[in-house]
Formats: structure tokens, C-alpha cells, sequence
């Protein structure tokens, strides 16, 4: 485990300073993830903040089979750099988990127990181990915050929502906070009963800076970069970047792309990505004889930056997503955005027809035409984009860190306090 100094820091608040102690939190995930790893290193960058990580499984460091790519994946980024983390999980030398018991570490009840923290951050509550650090907390009279992604647009059979639903309603009277990523996780949490007061933005958001600055670097490479891939260097290109999953719908993008070459338009799409679908999607492009539509296959972390910057519009007709931080990432890239209604983020990250367009899930001909207006004028394509990255960037790691801070502040109170409070809520 790498540590961290907890000695107390100096907060300003207007002309008056305070000493305050610095708030140790464990947040407890399955594995190290891409996207949560930048989070983490920039959340210690606060001085109010120590962010450790207790891990259940290292198989996302070892190059282990991801079942939604359909194959090994290595990141190509450190996903352990900037921040304390520990490995809590025997079972390191498994696959991707899948299940809730597949990951049950009885080391993270020990891990809680000594650990010196001031509250503990769960992920959802797909596996056994996230149920066994909450009654660790618990068992220490530690408050639990949790951060999900689920809202009330994913499908789910009636009788199993209905079941979780009653579940959640009273498990969730046993936290202490909730991190909304947007404003469709927070209606689901206030569905459930949750006070509007214990809920606080902590929106779900990627390194900005990062994804920016590469962006911009590659944006005067473009045409070097097409090249490369064998992309068109005189016509707009559609992307698609996602896993090749069934609910993300790769197939309606090359859909709409081989009905707008034959009504005329001059347009390339770019698909890249790998999964379930991917050779039924390649024989879908063949079947249109679509010479147009390049496969790139799977890109890694650093390199998809660039791949942004080489294209003009994204599209993902994806339906039941929980977020799609892929959005983010283009919006990152001032690409304008072609989505679904179903994805998690579209309430929050696409204003329609500011920064891109909304269609209902399975419509290729709203699709088309979405797209189609973005190709017959180039100054509304460049202005969505930019409108789009304006977006993103109120979108960021500084929100997230100001809302588990509030957050914080409110629950990380002396143990009689924090119980006073926690009743009034209720």
C-alpha cells in the first residue's frame, strides 16, 4: 500500500483560517478502472482530502478477458498512480468479476475496521464484498456514502425492479449520503425516499484536462491521422466508439450512414470498438457494400484522444445505458452528439439541437436525419462542437470535488452528531 501524510491542513474560509483535520475516505471498488482512477489521484490533490482505494481484484492490471470487449485488454494508462490504494481480494488470480459472489474478500472487513478513515464510499451493490464493507462501516459507526449509476430508464423485468426496489427502499435508510452522478440517478435515489438533503452532486465526469489538451495537440495532426486509419481527408466522418454490445446498437449507425451515402451525402464512419457484435456488424457494412465504413477494432486509453480529433460527429444509439462516459470524452473533443434518449447522460451533457440531437432508441430513421443535419451545414456541426465542449467543461473533476467535500462536511461528524442528524433526515 502506498500512504499518504493525514497530518491536519490549513482551510480558508473568507478572512478566517481554521485548522481542520483532513478527511480520510476508503472508497471500495471491484477492480482499478480507467475512469475512476484520474478521479481518485485528483481528489488527493485536495488538501481536505485522502482517497484510498481498496481494491477486490487486480485482473484489470493483468490484462484479463473483458467480457464486453469480447477480449484481453490492457490499459495503456497507470491506474495506480496519484493515490493510496490497497488490494483486499484473494481471488486476484480470477477473471472479470461477474456475479455477486464473485467477489467476496473478507480481508475488506479488516481492512475497514483498522483502517483509519472517517467514512466509506461504495460503488453500487452488485457484489458480496461491497455488502461486507458497508457492515464493516457500519460495525465501526463509520458513514457510508454511495454512488451508483442507476436511474429510472433502465429496463428492468417488472418483477425484479419491484423486488430490488422494496430491497433498496430500506438498505438505502442505513446511508448516510448519496453522490448523484446526474439528474436521473438523483430522481431515482428521491423515488426511493431519499431526502433531497442527504443527496449531492458528484457528477460522473472524466479528466477534462487530459482529453482536452490531447485533443487540441491532435487537432493540427488530422490529416496524418486519418492516414493512418485509412479515413477520407475530404468528407466529414461519423464515429462510433463503444463496445460492440447488442444494447448499444452498432448496426443502426451503419444503417444510417449507407442510407445517407445513397441519398447523396459524402460521409465516412468510423467504428471503433470491439465486442459480442462485432463480426455481424462487419457483415451488416459488407452486405451494404459500404467501403466507406472502416474498422478500427479496439483503441486504447491514450490513443483515443486523437481519434476524437480526426472526426466530426459522434453517434450512439445505445438504449438502457447507465451513463456512456464515452460522451464525455468526445464532447471533450468538441464533437457535436448524436444519442438516444435511453443513454443515462443525455439529461444532463445534450441540450437537442445545441449541442448535438436526442432520437428515441431503435429509430435508424430519426438517426439518419439527426445526423443528416450536422453533414448539410458545417458552421451548425462546428458550432454544436464547440457548444459541446463549453458543456463539458462545467462538467468536471472540480464539481466532483466539491460535492463529496459538502457531503463530507455534513456526515464526518463526531459519531453523537452525526446520529442526530441522520434522525432528523429521517
Amino acid at each position: 500500500m502506498r500512504t499518504v501524510a493525514t497530518e491536519a491542513s490549513t482551510v480558508t474560509s473568507g478572512s478566517t483560517n481554521r485548522r481542520r483535520k483532513r478527511f480520510r475516505v476508503a472508497v471500495v471498488n471491484s477492480h482499478p478502472i480507467q475512469y475512476f482512477a484520474p478521479l481518485y489521484a485528483d481528489l488527493n490533490r485536495d488538501p481536505a482530502l485522502e482517497v484510498t482505494a481498496l481494491y477486490c481484484s487486480d485482473f484489470s492490471l493483468r490484462g484479463g478477458l473483458d467480457p464486453g470487449f469480447a477480449r484481453p485488454v490492457t490499459w495503456d494508462v497507470d491506474l495506480l498512480q496519484g493515490y493510496p490504494y490497497v488490494f483486499v481480494g484473494r481471488d486476484n488470480d480470477r477473471g472479470a468479476p461477474s456475479g455477486f459472489w464473485s467477489l467476496t474478500c473478507p480481508r475488506i472487513w479488516s481492512a475497514i475496521r483498522r483502517g483509519q478513515y472517517d467514512a466509506v464510499w461504495l460503488h453500487g451493490y452488485n457484489y458480496a464484498a461491497t455488502v461486507l464493507a458497508f457492515a464493516a462501516a457500519k460495525s465501526k459507526r463509520l458513514p457510508v456514502l454511495m454512488r451508483s449509476e442507476t436511474h429510472l430508464g433502465l429496463t428492468r423485468p417488472i418483477w425484479r425492479r419491484r423486488a430490488r426496489d422494496m430491497v433498496l427502499k430500506v438498505f438505502y435508510r442505513s446511508f448516510d449520503a448519496f453522490l448523484a452522478i446526474g439528474s436521473a440517478n438523483r430522481t431515482y435515489y428521491r423515488t426511493l425516499g431519499v431526502p433531497e438533503r442527504r443527496i449531492f452532486n458528484m457528477p460522473y465526469a472524466v479528466d477534462n484536462a487530459r482529453f482536452i489538451a490531447t485533443a487540441n495537440a491532435a487537432a493540427t495532426r488530422r490529416d496524418e491521422i486519418r492516414r493512418r486509419y485509412g479515413l477520407p481527408l475530404d468528407q466529414p466522418v461519423v464515429l462510433y466508439a463503444s463496445k460492440l454490445l447488442r444494447r448499444k446498437h452498432p448496426e443502426l449507425v451503419v444503417r444510417a450512414v449507407a442510407a445517407l451515402r445513397t441519398a447523396g451525402h459524402r460521409v465516412s464512419l468510423f467504428m471503433v470498438g470491439s465486442g459480442e457484435m462485432d463480426q455481424e456488424v462487419r457483415d451488416l457494412a459488407g452486405a451494404c457494400d459500404e467501403r466507406s465504413i472502416v474498422f478500427a477494432g479496439f483503441i486504447n486509453q491514450r490513443e483515443l484522444p486523437q481519434v476524437y480529433a480526426a472526426c466530426d460527429i459522434f453517434a450512439l444509439p445505445a438504449e438502457n445505458e447507465p451513463w456512456g462516459l464515452i460522451v464525455n470524452e468526445v464532447m471533450c473533443a468538441a464533437l457535436p452528439v448524436v444519442i438516444t434518449d435511453q443513454v443515462g447522460c443525455a439529461g444532463d451533457l445534450v441540450k437537442n439541437g445545441v449541442n448535438g440531437y436526442l432520437v428515441p432508441p431503435g429509430d435508424v430513421r430519426a438517426l439518419t436525419n439527426a445526423i443528416s443535419r450536422l453533414l448539410v451545414d458545417e458552421g451548425t456541426r462546428k458550432q454544436m462542437g464547440t457548444a459541446s465542449r463549453s458543456l463539458i467543461s462545467r462538467w468536471s473533476y472540480e464539481q466532483c470535488r466539491e460535492g463529496i467535500k459538502a457531503a463530507l462536511e455534513v456526515v464526518a461528524q463526531p459519531s453523537d452528531k452525526r446520529i442526530g442528524l441522520i434522525r432528523a433526515w429521517r
